[in-house]
């Protein structure tokens, strides 16, 4: 990836604003510079991170402020749509160049050939050698889009951008879709940047460790951490510790003002009892008294606004400190009735054959909690696999039993209900169970109170994944088998660190297909199976051995 790079390769945005149609803000005055490395764009989901992308690359324009790139662009956006008629080269956009050069190798010498070719005489190898660093390197350049799974589409479209020579490149969650080995591909790529700007957006934590610096995109401004992923979050971990040390000290200033605040009442009170004595008493004469009285309600209303605004500006500083603690809530869910005895059979597997992918035998069984990683590549038929085990599709042979209540949540989410709120899109999987056990339950998936009834249909990325998560793992019989399919997918670090929580808390047998390592190490897998023609067991350490293999792709 390393190329001839434009000096001034850069990003600068100044006094960005933008709103979508609806009214909603994403930006206000946002200001930021890009300069040369690796930069890692972080954020929850709704921060406005793809939008900045869209930005920056020209398919959005800002309502106010300005973007200027210095240097050539190349965009790769999260959802990727090449027109399966076309042939490779043309995706790669090179086949006008590669017809020109076999026209003059075969003697024709039109000057349309050469203007077409200009300085690009290398440009098939540089094509077929950009395809071979993605491991596609037995993909020809005749070859139909159509022919080519959706992982292999991601890495096409990559090395259509690479052959650009780009000054400045960014990605929109890259690996989204990517097996293992396609990931361990653009990992390499990633790490082979050595100059001009590259910015990319991602979940993919082993992706975001091969970054130079974190920029994070949080309440519309940007906040900078040298290094990777690792590094972000042991400076993050700090800053909270020392914010929420500022707070408590804060709490401390607002309590120790209150006091003496109610202290000074007291003393104005007790002064004012006696000064009514001595008045009653008779022994001052009316004007001195008068005088008196004057001075002392001056003086102690000045000292009631000393008191009350040292009162107020501890307040702020408390707010102050409140606004820089993280409130990234977390789920809190009990679910012991998912639980399994050790020697109870799950699931059992004889001489299976799906209808689709490569598995052609496949025996398995599973006891009790077992929680089981299932990989491979692209095109497998992992997914295929799952829906097979919930009885959605037929095998083409052997056979598949599941022994205990099972629920599947699929990539696609679409466990929900548009039309119903999170509450009866819960209560239709859980008939029986109380309104108010539903919603105490909904309260630990943070969806509390109004909330709870909001309709599936208007809720963001991150909230929808916590409802259907919900429906899956509240539903009636407890889900004692629960398997998930891709489940990281889409999903901001909070949002996967909500899932691994629950989880946690599930005390069922696992099946999770998947292509996300640190996650699925995260949440305590057990066992690991390698789909191909058989189910082979393997290991955490053999699949990160298969990813660094010179040939793994």
């Amino acid at each position: 990836m390393a190329n001839p790079i434009t000096p001034s390769a850069s990003v600068t945005c100044s006094g960005l604003s933008f709103q979508w149609p609806d009214g909603t803000t994403v930006f206000d005055g946002l200001s930021l510079s890009i300069g040369r490395g690796r930069t890692g764009l972080a954020g929850t989901n709704g921060s406005g991170k793809s939008t900045l992308l869209r930005l920056v690359a020209g398919q959005l324009r800002p309502s106010q402020g300005s973007v200027t790139v210095g240097g050539s662009l190349a965009y790769l956006p999260q959802n990727i749509t090449l027109d399966t008629t076309l042939r490779v080269d043309q995706a790669l956009g090179i086949a006008e160049r590669c017809t020109a050069l076999r026209a003059i190798e075969a003697g024709e010498v039109s000057e349309e050939h050469f203007e077409t070719i200009g300085d690009d005489w290398d440009v098939e190898e540089r094509a077929l050698a950009t395809l071979g660093s993605l491991g596609l390197g037995d993909v020809e350049l005749d070859r139909a889009v159509g022919q080519m799974s959706g992982g292999e589409t991601v890495l096409l479209r990559l090395a259509a951008l690479l052959l650009e020579r780009p000054d400045v490149l960014l990605l929109d969650e890259p690996t989204n879709n990517l097996d293992l080995f396609a990931r361990r591909r653009l990992y390499e790529a990633v790490d082979s940047w050595r100059s001009g700007v590259l910015v990319v957006v991602s979940h993919d934590r082993d992706l975001l460790e091969r970054v130079d610096r974190i920029a994070e995109l949080r309440s519309g401004s940007v906040s900078w951490y040298g290094g990777g992923w690792s590094a972000y979050e042991e400076a993050l971990a700090t800053q909270q510790e020392a914010a929420g040390r500022m707070l408590r000290a804060a709490e401390a200033d607002v309590r120790r003002q209150k006091r003496e605040l109610e202290e000074t009442h007291i003393k104005l009170a007790r002064r004012q009892r006696h000064s009514k004595k001595m008045d009653a008493q008779g022994g001052i004469p009316k004007i001195l008294a008068g005088a008196r009285k004057r001075s002392a309600q001056e003086s102690a209303g000045r000292l009631r606004g000393v008191q009350e605004e040292r009162l107020s500006e501890a307040r702020e500083r408390r707010e102050e400190a409140a606004d820089a603690i993280r409130d990234d809530a977390e789920i809190r869910v009990s679910l012991p009735h998912t639980a399994v005895p050790a020697g109870r059979t799950v699931l059992s597997l004889h001489e299976l054959r799906p209808r689709f992918g490569r598995l052609r035998e496949g025996n398995l069984h599973v006891h009790g909690p077992e929680r089981i990683a299932l990989v491979g590549r692209n095109g497998a038929g992992k997914t295929t696999l799952l829906r097979t085990l919930t009885g959605e599709l037929a095998p083409l042979s052997g056979e598949a039993k599941t022994l205990v209540p099972l629920r599947f949540l699929p990539q696609r989410l679409d466990v929900l209900d548009e039309e119903l709120s999170v509450a009866a899109n819960v209560a239709r999987l859980a008939p029986g169970v109380t309104e108010n056990h539903i919603r105490s339950q909904l309260a630990r998936f943070l969806f509390k109170g109004a909330r709870a009834e909001q309709p599936a249909g208007t809720l963001s990325g991150a909230e929808r994944f916590r409802a259907a998560l919900a429906a899956t793992m509240l539903a009636a019989p407890a889900p004692q088998l629960l398997m998930l399919d891709e489940p990281t997918n889409n999903l901001d670090i909070a949002s996967v660190r909500q899932l691994t929580i629950a989880l946690d808390c599930y005390q069922g047998a696992l099946l999770i297909a998947g292509h996300d390592l640190p996650f699925l190490e995260s949440v305590g897998i057990t066992r690991w199976l390698l789909i191909a023609e058989e189910l082979h067991e393997t290991t955490a350490e053999e699949v990160r051995d298969l990813l660094e293999a010179p040939d793994a792709g």
